[in-house]
């Protein structure tokens, strides 16, 4: 009886380890998204921890929330980011997620991509006492992520793509580079002076 006992409490303790980690999360309480062909922000509510009878819970299950914010095994989250042409508009989600202290999560969101929506979120983002995990995500090409995002106020079709992302290491790149080429100019406008007098 004991051994079974025992058994039965190992095959327990495996299980609970076997889940994913999103399954002690929090999820968010609130978002809302803004983008092309948005006058002001579409609020999203509802419950988000992952109840997809709600429009929250659809849009933080079909994004991939979880995995993007604090991981998951089986990873479920692209290797690479899908080609540019493919994306198409540029939606920005803004989570507002409670817990030990209230955080704000930014995600990208293409709800018109070509083979279903696909999102990505920068990881690095604090959330309480640790950071996104990020990465590119595609949802379900039949699920019903970009018919619930058309009924709360997007476009019904496709807006005009929006330029490419920048991420914060590109943008510290532009800084870093039209710094450098501020300083170059400078010298040589210091040098043309000197040789003049």
């Amino acid at each position: 009886m004991k051994i079974r006992t025992r058994v039965i409490a190992l095959a327990v303790a495996a299980a609970a380890l076997a889940l994913p980690s999103v399954a002690a999360a929090k999820g968010p309480e609130r978002a809302s998204i803004t983008g092309p062909g948005l006058s002001a922000p579409v609020p999203v509510n509802g419950f988000g921890e992952g109840d997809t009878s709600t429009d929250l819970g659809l849009l933080v299950n079909e994004t991939g929330f979880f995995p993007q914010t604090f991981g998951q095994s089986p990873d479920p989250l692209l290797r690479t980011q899908p080609a540019e042409r493919q994306l198409g508009a540029r939606y920005t989600v803004t989570y507002t997620v409670p817990g030990p202290s209230t955080s704000t999560l930014v995600q990208d969101l293409y709800p018109y991509a070509a083979g279903g929506p696909v999102s990505y979120m920068e990881p690095g983002q604090q959330i309480w006492d640790q950071t996104t995990r990020g990465g590119w995500y595609r949802s379900n090409p039949n699920g019903r992520l970009r018919a619930m995002l058309v009924e709360a106020g997007l476009p019904k079709t496709p807006p005009a793509a929006t330029p490419k992302r920048t991420t914060s290491h590109t943008k510290e790149m532009r800084i870093a580079l039209g710094t450098g080429a501020g300083i170059v100019l400078a010298a040589g406008a210091l040098v043309l002076l000197r040789r003049r007098r």
